[in-house]
């Protein structure tokens, strides 16, 4: 069965969760591949926006990770709106043993584990 495409949706200041999920998928078993679409470019709104866009688009399913800030990420909260819009699979993951609050729109919230994970993505 081919891999998943994921794209993920972080704050920066949680770059080493999303090296954490990278390392992830690099697993055997693992049913995902993450497409490093990383935004962080300096850029006029309308050509990250496209570049976003373009980047959801080619994925199968889309993820944010939910860290201590990232509610206030205005680019976590655009790429949920594209992500939305453009009917992808979407969920949210929440590190074991924290309590942040899940984001609005972005799919269910579900507690990273390697296990949840994998379930979740089968």
């Amino acid at each position: 069965m081919p891999k998943l495409k994921m794209f993920v949706s972080f704050e920066y200041t949680d770059l080493q969760l999303k090296e954490t999920l990278i390392g992830q998928a690099r697993l055997p078993d693992s049913p995902f591949s993450v497409t490093d679409a990383s935004l962080q470019e300096k850029q006029k709104d309308s050509v990250w926006l496209s570049k976003a866009q373009s980047a959801i688009a080619r994925c199968d399913v889309f993820v944010v990770i939910l860290g201590q800030n990232t509610h206030n990420a205005c680019g976590v909260l655009k790429e949920i709106q594209v992500a939305k819009g453009l009917k992808k699979r979407r969920f949210q993951i929440r590190p074991q043993g924290k309590k942040w609050n899940p984001m609005s729109g972005a799919g269910e919230m579900v507690v990273w584990t390697w296990d949840n994970l994998k379930r979740k993505l089968s």
